[in-house]
């Protein structure tokens, strides 16, 4: 390039960089550095922002011609030389670790102000933002989605970086809301430093459980939120944290409050964040049992949107607040549930075949299925969307939603297809498949659940084959009882295939692929009129669902028991089984829970009220350890209405 088409300003500062560059490493070589930081201050003092790539140039520039130095001493030009060759190498050698020191203070030198050119762009985001957007514009700031992603001091830097932006500005307004923004990330980061030494503690409060971290009816209510709340002082975080640990309503808890105001929810936000990103962090480093860490990382993820999704509901319906405040905040929570999302449909583990894990307790699981849609709601089509509608089809089938499952799992499905994400593909061909089994549709969910089989053969996809062999066995036990086929090689068929999908999920060592398939071949063999061959299945599946907390399969798991025990006219286990499924499903809203319900009729049809309920009476030992005492006391009631409908 001839020199009158550079840039004008490009010669000097490059001459100059590399006048720099000598001089600095003059300095080290005559021993005149005291401390890398000296190095660090000296490129701080002669490097301009914003011309990092000219500099970057000149040092590579240096270290390569020291190392063409290093590399013509192997084949020297002259016959006499003024020095020795192994004088000049230790010289090259020298210079050489002199600008790698210099490399390394030059990297140290990019990632700060990157650091600084991240924070001076937040503060802008924020300023420049309309209005009633700066809170939602501090919430994108601070997303973990972002390429910059602040840490604990960073986002202190943060904090005072808002506070400084406004000093000299002459907007009240603005400088109000700016110095309540910097307030609530200040106070947020306090929090976060109380709560540091029991992010995890509540796991251990108890030796005696035999299952970490897994709250339930059973546990007493043992769960984070309570400890948590004592270690906080503000009144929002106290307020969330005491609701959750008494399984209590967050959205008539919001609704109930007057005006905390931005700095109160920034606050929050930084806390739950913090709660959140430490437990998924901790979780997936159990070296002790990777499964478990991840379906509590699973777990973490699902719960943290929940609240954040009834948070976004009480602020709505939050009538000390003004109309406008009302939808800022519940906007800005909404966001937040997105950014959850987002970072879990990341995750290799992203339940693409399940999502109900119970590791907060029981209650509010069912609460979620209520909020969990909205934020999608307001997504782009990306192929993160494609996962978390999966997810989300997958709760609404639960609930007995078939059409908005359907809706979910078609669109996934096309978002799938056309970002060529494969697994999420199947397992959107798959979810359907159950949905039209659900609605006995069967020869569709056969269509559907081949094209995933095909589909996941030509892919490699094994946990997607696993889980469509299920599928199509399934759908095709279903389709033989309802055309009243009894040949035994229909079933036999359709029982060959379960049987190759839990074999397959056995070699993966995929725990909801296996518990799907034990489900699908204990129910297989339960419609197939074989009951003693269902039970050993079904507990398989029981044992292994329990570890994975999955309540929907578990709850379906104890009706199918039930079921086959009614066939084996063993009255005293089909109770207790169908006592267990009722209440679970129930629970969570699923429609199947009518299905152990009418059996509990039939049973108490034919043995008499007075037997039936000795009988229950004698349960109640073995009913409460898994239900609690509310479950058990709850059953009567569900017995009753169940009749009912």
């Amino acid at each position: 390039m001839d020199s009158n088409d550079r840039p004008a300003d490009l010669p000097p500062l490059h001459d100059r960089y590399l006048e720099v560059i000598d001089r600095i490493t003059d300095t080290i070589l005559k021993g005149k550095i005291r401390s890398q930081e000296q190095i660090y201050q000296m490129l701080v003092a002669d490097v301009q922002l914003g011309t990092g790539e000219i500099f970057e140039r000149c040092l590579s520039d240096r270290l390569n011609a020291v190392q063409a130095d290093l590399d013509n001493l192997k084949n020297p030009g002259q016959l006499f030389q003024r020095e020795s060759p192994e004088i000049k190498q230790a010289r090259f050698e020298r210079s050489q670790r002199a600008l790698r020191e210099i490399e390394k203070q030059w990297e140290r030198w990019q990632q700060q102000n990157r650091l600084q050119g991240a924070i001076a762009a937040a503060v802008r985001q924020v300023m420049t933002a309309p209005e009633g957007d700066r809170f939602t514009a501090l919430l994108r700031a601070i997303d973990p989605n972002q390429q910059q992603v602040f840490s604990f001091s960073q986002l202190q830097q943060l904090a005072r970086a808002l506070k400084a932006a406004v000093e000299s500005s002459g907007d009240e307004e603005l400088n109000r809301e700016m110095q309540a923004l910097a307030a609530g990330l200040d106070r947020g980061l306090v929090s976060c430093q109380q709560l540091e030494g029991h992010l995890v503690r509540w796991i251990y409060e108890d030796s005696s459980r035999q299952e970490l971290g897994f709250g339930n009816a059973a546990s007493d209510g043992r769960n984070p939120w309570a400890m948590w709340a004592k270690q906080v002082t503000s009144p929002l975080p106290q307020i969330v944290f005491a609701t959750l640990a008494g399984d209590g309503s967050v959205v008539e808890a919001i609704a109930r409050q007057p005006n905390l105001g931005l700095s109160a929810w920034v606050e929050l936000a930084v806390i739950l964040q913090s709660l959140q990103g430490g437990l998924v962090a901790w979780f997936e480093q159990q070296p002790y049992n990777s499964q478990w860490g991840t379906s509590a990382s699973s777990a973490t993820f699902l719960a943290f949107t929940s609240i954040w999704c009834q948070l976004s509901a009480g602020c709505q319906q939050a009538v000390a607040i003004n109309s406008t405040n009302r939808e800022v905040l519940a906007q800005g929570c909404f966001q937040i549930a997105l950014q959850i999302l987002r970072t879990f449909a990341r995750r290799s583990y992203f339940p693409l075949y399940g999502g109900f894990f119970a590791l907060f307790g029981d209650n509010y699981l069912r609460d979620a299925l209520n909020y969990l849609d909205a934020p999608l709601r307001q997504a782009e089509g990306t192929q993160e969307k494609a996962r978390i509608l999966t997810l989300l089809g997958y709760s609404q089938r639960v609930v007995g939603q078939y059409e908005s499952a359907r809706t979910f799992h078609q669109e996934a499905l096309e978002i799938a297809q056309r970002d060529g994400d494969r697994p999420c593909e199947i397992a959107n061909f798959n979810h359907l498949s159950r949905i039209e089994v659900a609605q006995k549709n069967y020869d569709r969910a056969i269509n559907y659940s081949q094209r995933a089989l095909i589909l996941a053969r030509q892919t490699g996809d094994k946990l997607g084959e696993a889980n469509a062999l299920a599928t199509l066995g399934y759908s095709e036990v279903f389709s033989a009882r309802q055309l009243e086929r009894i040949e035994p090689e229909v079933y036999e068929r359709a029982i060959a295939y379960l049987q190759q999908g839990l074999n397959l999920s056995e070699r993966l060592g995929d725990n909801q692929s296996q518990v799907l398939c034990s489900n699908s071949l204990g129910i297989a063999h339960v419609v197939a009129g074989d009951p003693q061959a269902a039970l050993p299945e079904l507990k398989k599946g029981a044992k292994a669902v329990q570890l994975l907390g999955d309540r929907y399969l578990q709850g379906l798991n104890f009706t199918y028991q039930a079921e086959a025990y009614y066939s084996l006219q063993d009255q005293k286990a089909a109770i207790y089984y169908a006592c267990l499924g009722m209440y679970i499903l129930e629970q969570i809203a699923a429609s199947e829970w009518h299905q152990p319900a009418g059996l509990l009729t039939v049973l108490q049809g034919q043995m008499g009220v007075e037997a039936f309920q000795q009988l229950l009476a004698q349960l109640r030992p073995e009913i409460i350890p898994v239900i609690g005492v509310d479950g058990y006391d709850h059953l009567p009631q569900l017995l009753e209405e169940g009749r009912s409908t």
